[in-house]
Parts: structure tokens; sequence; C-alpha cells
């Protein structure tokens, strides 16, 4: 799955909590950086029970954080899974229907410009 906005921020709040845990101060450029890796590393994950504490412990390890922190969200983690979960199927979900609706408005804006394109033959399109 492509789609995975639990997983991104639960990585980005994660990782700004052990930062701000250990007291160290990110610049912008750093959470830039953050924003990217994590979220390309949540495209790439499986959806087993548990796979946002492995990446997220990735995640720590390339900003240079200590991961030691992980064992702060290790008590809470099966708490914040549940929203998590919640909110990837809810992305899931609602992402094809707002692209149907978006491509059935380009379908009428379309088909608006062709009958008003087309030579008129005297035949009445019926609604």
């Amino acid at each position: 799955s492509f789609n995975l906005d639990g997983a991104s921020l639960f990585l980005g709040i994660g990782t700004l909590f052990v930062a701000q845990l250990y007291g160290i101060d990110l610049s912008l450029g750093d959470q830039a950086l953050l924003v990217v890796t994590m979220v390309l590393t949540s495209k790439g994950a499986a959806g087993v029970p548990g796979f946002m504490f492995v990446i997220l412990s990735a995640t720590l390890a390339s900003a240079g954080l200590p991961l030691e922190g992980i064992a702060f969200i290790a008590g809470v983690y099966r708490l914040m899974e549940m929203p998590t979960t919640a909110l990837n199927v809810l992305g899931n979900a609602l992402a094809p229907l707002v692209i149907a609706k978006w491509e059935s408005r380009e379908a009428r804006a379309a088909q608006q410009q062709t009958a008003q394109t087309l030579p008129d033959c005297g035949v009445q399109n019926k609604p």
C-alpha cells in the first residue's frame, strides 16, 4: 500500500518526541530531511503489526538520534498503533473517493466542451 498517512505521522511524532526528550534541536533542514526520510520509509513498509517500531528505529539511526528513546515509546506503542492503523485505513478509503470525484468532474467538463464544439445536427441529447 502506498497511502500510509498514519504511519508517516507516527514516524514524525516519534522522531520529534525522541529529539525533544534528549534536548536535541533539529534545524529546519534536518526536519525537511526527516520528512522526506519518513515518507519514503513508510511507503515501503509492510502491513505487519509492529512494523513501524522497526522503521522508527531505522529513522532515528539515520537522523543520528539516540536509539534509547525508543524505550519510552515502546510502553505506549500498542495504544498508538491502533489509531495509526485506523488512519491508514481511512486514507486508503478516502483517496479513491476523492480521485473518482475529481475524474467525474473532469469527464463532465470534457463532455461539455465536446458538446460545444460539435456541429448541431438536429439530434437532441437526453439527460
